[in-house]
Parts: structure tokens; C-alpha cells; sequence
């Protein structure tokens, strides 16, 4: 494992991203941004263990997923700008993206529609007896849509190559999980009822999240069962846009100082420099 080209990979994420909050203000980028900055970890890790074949879709929170996965640099912010030559002909912006080449699939900003768009690419991909798999990224507020539920059934039931990543940053805009779920819900164990083996990881350390998603990625792979794995994570910003929001006072000062201390670049560049692979 190259723990450098990590920690490279999400620290390119993250200066991509800061740049684009700080251009924003320009308004030349006429299209809303929902950054990703604070939640870099998950897609880096899990697009290292997965081929240029494999397929991916993504949510409205799109950039890091399709920069991970090996998206084109220039074709995103082109996107972003209204340009021809972006990634959707400059006509999706920021929560379209897309490139074939590279596996990314779609980007759909409607909340939990990417789902069944990515158990549908991966049945087409066992049909066609392909050796790749789908991987469907979306939020935890996904999971409150009723085709969340549907989409896991029907990966159980024809046992699909398909990994579901939910990245649970406790939010969905102002309302935090705990005034829209139950204490007691659990997705993973409602997966499992259905017949979807999972787990629950920290969505902050790239390096354990390449490690322990390569396995599950691995097992997919080699049984064409579905596979769920649910991340704890934090967004630095605010849910749209390229501003802090700490103001608003919907997260707690202390909430908001244990996360950032648990911030994904933080994290990989200790355990580098643990390892002695960076230097202080």
C-alpha cells in the first residue's frame, strides 16, 4: 500500500476544494458547490482499492468522489464555470459531474436517486458478466428515502456486485440526525435483515479506510454479493456553498473543535509521520 499517494491524493482533494471556495466569490462559478472538504478520506480510500472498469455514482457532494475515482481536473471546474468543455458540456455544474473514462458514472443532487442508478449499473454489469463492481455513494440522509430500502432489497435478492457507502456527516443542512432518526436506527442492521453484510468504519483515516474496504471490495469481487459499510465523517463547511457556518450555532463549539482534530489530512499526516515517511 502507498500510504504517500494517499495522503497525496487527499490533500489534493482539499486544496482543489479551498480554491474553490476561494474563487467562489468571483461569480464566475454560477452553479451551487457542496464541498467536501473534512470528508476527502472516504473516497480516497475506498478508490484505491477499485480499477479504472469499476463504476462509481455520487451524490450532490460529487467532487472528491469523482477526483478520487480519476475524474479530469480541467473538465470539473470547467463544469463548474458553464463551459463547453466541461464534464456535462457545461450544463450540470457542480452537482452533474460525470466521466465515462474513468468510471463515474453520474452525479444526481437529488437525495437517495443515485441509489438505485447504481444497483441498476451494477446488475447490468453481472448480466454482461463483467468482473467489476458499483460502488453508490450518498449521505445519511439517503437513507431515509423509502428506494433505500428497495434498492438494498433487490442487491439481496440477485446477490449484485454493488458496494453502498454511506458517508454520515450527522447533518442533512441545519437538522441533525437525531432530529430525523430514531436513536435506535441502525443501517446496518437493517442491511444485514435484508441480506447485506456491512460494517460501520471512521470515515477520517484514509489509510485504515484503504486497508479495510480493499477486503470487503475484494469479497464482492469474488462473490458478486453486496456489501455496506457506513462512515462516521464531518463537513468543514456549510452544507452549500463556500463559506464557515459555525456562526449559526447548529453545531456545537466542542462538536465542532473534536472533529476538526480529526480532520482527514491531520490524521494521515501523524501516521506518516509516525512511520517516518514524512518528516516534521
Amino acid at each position: 500500500m502507498n500510504y504517500l499517494k494517499l495522503y497525496f491524493e487527499v490533500l489534493r482533494i482539499r486544496k482543489i476544494e479551498e480554491e474553490i471556495a476561494k474563487r467562489y466569490s468571483q461569480q464566475k462559478m454560477r452553479c451551487p458547490v457542496h464541498l467536501s472538504i473534512g470528508q476527502e478520506a472516504v473516497p480516497v480510500g475506498i478508490s484505491s482499492n477499485l480499477n479504472k472498469n469499476d463504476k462509481i455514482v455520487t451524490a450532490h457532494r460529487s467532487h472528491a468522489h469523482y477526483l478520487a475515482k480519476g475524474g479530469n481536473l480541467s473538465s470539473m471546474i470547467q463544469e463548474l464555470h458553464g463551459k463547453l468543455d466541461g464534464c456535462a458540456k457545461g450544463k450540470g455544474g457542480s452537482m452533474h459531474l460525470i466521466d465515462l473514462k474513468a468510471g463515474v458514472q453520474a452525479a444526481v443532487p437529488i437525495v437517495g436517486s443515485t441509489i438505485p442508478i447504481g444497483v441498476g449499473i451494477a446488475w447490468g454489469q453481472k448480466l454482461n458478466k463483467s468482473k467489476n463492481i458499483c460502488v453508490i455513494f450518498f449521505g445519511d440522509g439517503a437513507t431515509e428515502e423509502g428506494v433505500f430500502l428497495e434498492s438494498l432489497d433487490f442487491a439481496a435478492l440477485n446477490n449484485l456486485p454493488v458496494l453502498f457507502v454511506c458517508e454520515d456527516n450527522n447533518f442533512s443542512v441545519y437538522s441533525q440526525k437525531s432530529k430525523r432518526q430514531s436513536n435506535k436506527r441502525d443501517i446496518i442492521k437493517i442491511a444485514k435483515s435484508i441480506g447485506i453484510d456491512g460494517t460501520k468504519m471512521d470515515g477520517n483515516d484514509v489509510i485504515k479506510i484503504s486497508k479495510e474496504s480493499k477486503i470487503l471490495i475484494s469479497k464482492i469481487k469474488k462473490t458478486s454479493k453486496p456489501k455496506i459499510i457506513l462512515f462516521n465523517t464531518y463537513r468543514h463547511l456549510e452544507h452549500c456553498g463556500p463559506n464557515n457556518d459555525n456562526n449559526l450555532g447548529y453545531r456545537s463549539k466542542s462538536y465542532i473543535d473534536y472533529w476538526l482534530k480529526k480532520c482527514p489530512v491531520l490524521v494521515a499526516e501523524k501516521y506518516l509521520k509516525r512511520k517516518r515517511i514524512l518528516s516534521n
